[in-house]
């Protein structure tokens, strides 16, 4: 779930943090964690193996005695304290000793994901192994999963704790999952629905980008064009702004309308100041960039300007 305009790449620069919940509180974007990504650097193939804060481990190990993989270390400055409030109000269920050690699991999992999802997951896992009837750890567990391509047992996951919450707010993220298994009609049913229609405009923003992906994936460009037309679309400086412009510029180029495309990728760099999107590269990758030399010795200033300019 990478390639654009496919409104989808799990496991990106701003990844999902899972020791946080989603459906109470938005990460700081504004947006509940997590959402589909569309434009974001990286993708899950990116992962370095090396777990930021990951211990004497880097990353989950295979072999176990009993068939089940070791668990990976938990970092040792991990404290239970760090996990989100609404978190930890829900593991008050368990026994202190236990609810402690699936919040040190969900922690490790959130300082792991930026650099190395698959160690995330393998910390989920285990905090999923030992309170799987927590719906925040189930979600968790579906987070990592979808951060790393798991679509099935994300979907799986995320379903679970849609149902002991209550809430819908994961309902973008589990439409991607339909787009990751290969059913895009599946995501398309959700963004249809009614639930959806009650989201809040930011979670409503992110189930629009990931329709108009399920249009591409049906081979309907132009669909994924109107999709993403909404009034929204014009709004500068709002926690959805780059993601949105950034969607609709790649659905355009996507339809041949590359000169619409750049002015809309060069809105989505100004609403962008921290590089959530790679909207500044595909102004610079869209319009090409000439390289100005230091004049060598013997060449007259400005003898470059007649050369022709090499494009990125």
């Amino acid at each position: 779930m990478a390639q654009e305009p496919s409104g989808r790449g799990p496991a990106r620069r701003d990844r999902p943090d899972p020791s946080s919940r989603g459906r109470s509180r938005g990460n700081r974007s504004g947006r509940p964690d997590p959402v589909p990504r569309s434009g974001r650097r990286g993708d899950r193939a990116s992962s370095t193996g090396a777990g930021r804060g990951a211990g004497s481990r880097t990353g989950p190990s295979t072999g176990s005695a009993a068939g089940r993989p070791i668990p990976p270390d938990l970092p040792p400055d991990i404290e239970a304290a760090e996990l989100d409030p609404d978190v930890r109000r829900e593991l008050r269920t368990l026994p202190k000793g236990l609810a402690d050690e699936v919040a040190r699991r969900l922690v490790a999992a959130g300082r792991a994901l930026p650099e190395d999802p698959e160690l995330a997951h393998a910390h989920a896992e285990v905090a999923g192994r030992l309170a799987s009837r927590v719906g925040a750890v189930r979600e968790a567990v579906g987070l990592t999963a979808y951060a790393t391509g798991r679509w099935a047992q994300a979907r799986s996951e995320l379903r679970a704790a849609r149902r002991m919450s209550g809430s819908d707010a994961l309902l973008p993220v589990i439409a991607d999952c339909e787009r990751g298994l290969g059913h895009p009609e599946r995501a398309l049913d959700l963004a249809g629905s009614p639930e959806a229609a009650r989201l809040p405009v930011a979670v409503r923003i992110e189930m629009r980008i990931v329709a108009a992906g399920a249009r591409h994936d049906m081979g309907q460009p132009e669909a994924a064009v109107v999709t993403l037309q909404c009034p929204q679309l014009r709004e500068d400086g709002q926690p959805w702004s780059a993601r949105l412009q950034y969607a609709f510029a790649a659905a355009l180029l996507a339809v041949g309308r590359a000169d619409e495309a750049v002015d809309w990728f060069r809105r989505a760099a100004r609403n962008d100041p921290d590089g959530e999107t790679e909207a500044a590269d595909r102004v610079a990758e869209l319009e090409g960039i000439t390289f100005i030399d230091v004049p060598a010795e013997g060449r007259a200033p400005g003898a470059e300007a007649d050369e022709e300019p090499s494009a990125q």
